[in-house]
């Protein structure tokens, strides 16, 4: 039906608890209702496309809107993107609450030939603030996690250039990618500034262990462009994707995406917008949340109206991170679905999903690629008219 089709996941923009929050002490939780519990928001294209009406409010007037649920054992980037392709992992990857073991960070000083300070479950832009000037006056790597299976590294980039950086990064995944410690990233995150003035920068890099078979390697083993815009290249370790471009924030990512939009491939044009996650939602910043989707729903009529006839858009998320609950890590939630073709007659409310691969499942269906391998996912293709 469609020779493009435009894939873009709004990072953390969950629709509602899940039917297992309870099982991560996420009961409550609403990364969208509660952004949006507010009169003052101005999201036009959005509630045209269906967003609000996932959450009660205004009504879509083109394309279809739904929910679809996780069916993965987490809720980070990784285990939401990897599930939207129909890989869902058996076990859950390990997360360490109290820090990595001695042992761990012993072995990464011997391979990196770095002293290690940190260690602990931290927000990444505290830690450079608590311990930014100690860093640069040792040179010793700041290493920290989150409730999710992240080791992150962060080092000024005066003291350890990007490129050293990303070495580093890319020694510790070889260790900590052993089934002994089971962590599912390893982010670069340098910085800059003065003491006290300490900026993370766009350089930020992740190192993920080759996926399983995805429906991105359908696509790709038939012939089909996969382009990667944002992390996804680093997601899926740069596996099955023929072009990946890193950006810079929200807009930059859509701009790139509009870019997109005036070539001739043919298959998925693949985005992740991470300021709401990164940004907002760590931050429990419920005023930046709404001002940055009224940001980029300023810019939506920009790309919609660049769309062809053939162009399929498919928004969505990857997990919640309600800027109003407790603590600062993500939020076990359902995710919205919006579908968008200039081609549609009619539009209307989509059934909700079971799991997030009926999208990746859509996706290869458009293309007529049979499935016999990935056994998660459900098309949805033929109710779009």
């Amino acid at each position: 039906m469609f020779k493009r089709v435009f894939l873009v996941v709004m990072d953390s923009v969950g629709a509602g608890e899940a039917d297992d929050a309870n099982l991560f002490g996420d009961v409550g939780a609403n990364t969208l209702g509660h952004v949006l519990d507010t009169e003052a928001y101005h999201l036009p294209m959005f509630e045209r496309l269906g967003l609000l009406e996932i959450v009660g409010k205004k009504k879509a007037t083109y394309g279809y809107h739904g929910i679809l649920k996780p069916k993965n054992k987490a809720k980070d980037t990784l285990n939401g993107h990897y599930e939207m392709m129909g890989v869902v992992l058996d076990k859950p990857y390990m997360t360490y609450p109290e820090g990595f073991p001695i042992l761990l960070i012993s072995e990464i000083q011997r391979v990196t030939g770095k002293e290690v300070i940190g260690n602990c479950v931290a927000s990444g832009t505290e830690i450079i603030k608590e311990l930014g000037e100690m860093h640069m006056k040792t040179g010793a790597i700041i290493i920290y996690t989150s409730a999710d299976s992240v080791l992150q590294v962060a080092a000024h980039e005066s003291i350890i250039p990007v490129e050293e950086l990303y070495d580093i990064c890319e020694k510790i995944s070889k260790i900590v990618f052993r089934e002994e410690y089971k962590i599912g990233r390893v982010i670069a995150r340098p910085f800059t500034g003065k003491v006290g003035e300490f900026v993370r920068t766009p350089r930020r890099r992740d190192f993920t262990k080759e996926p399983p078979l995805n429906y991105l390697d359908l696509l790709y083993n038939n012939g089909l462009d996969v382009i990667a815009l944002g992390k996804i290249k680093d997601i899926f370790a740069n596996k099955s994707i023929t072009t990946g471009i890193k950006t810079a924030n929200n807009i930059d990512g859509l701009l790139k995406l509009i870019d997109f939009t005036r070539g001739n491939f043919n298959g998925l044009c693949f985005l992740n917008l991470n300021d709401f996650d990164s940004t907002y939602g760590h931050r429990r910043n419920k005023d930046g949340y709404l001002d940055c989707l009224e940001e980029l729903d300023r810019y939506l009529p920009i790309f919609i109206n660049k769309l062809r006839e053939d162009d399929l858009v498919i928004f969505t998320a990857d997990h919640g991170n309600d800027p109003t609950f407790r603590g600062t890590d993500h939020t076990r939630e359902n995710v919205p679905l919006l579908v968008y073709s200039k081609k549609f007659k009619y539009y209307g409310e989509l059934p909700t999903g079971d799991t997030f691969a009926n999208i990746g499942a859509t996706i290869v269906d458009n293309f007529g690629i049979q499935n016999t391998e990935i056994k998660y996912g459900k098309s949805f293709l033929d109710l779009l008219k």
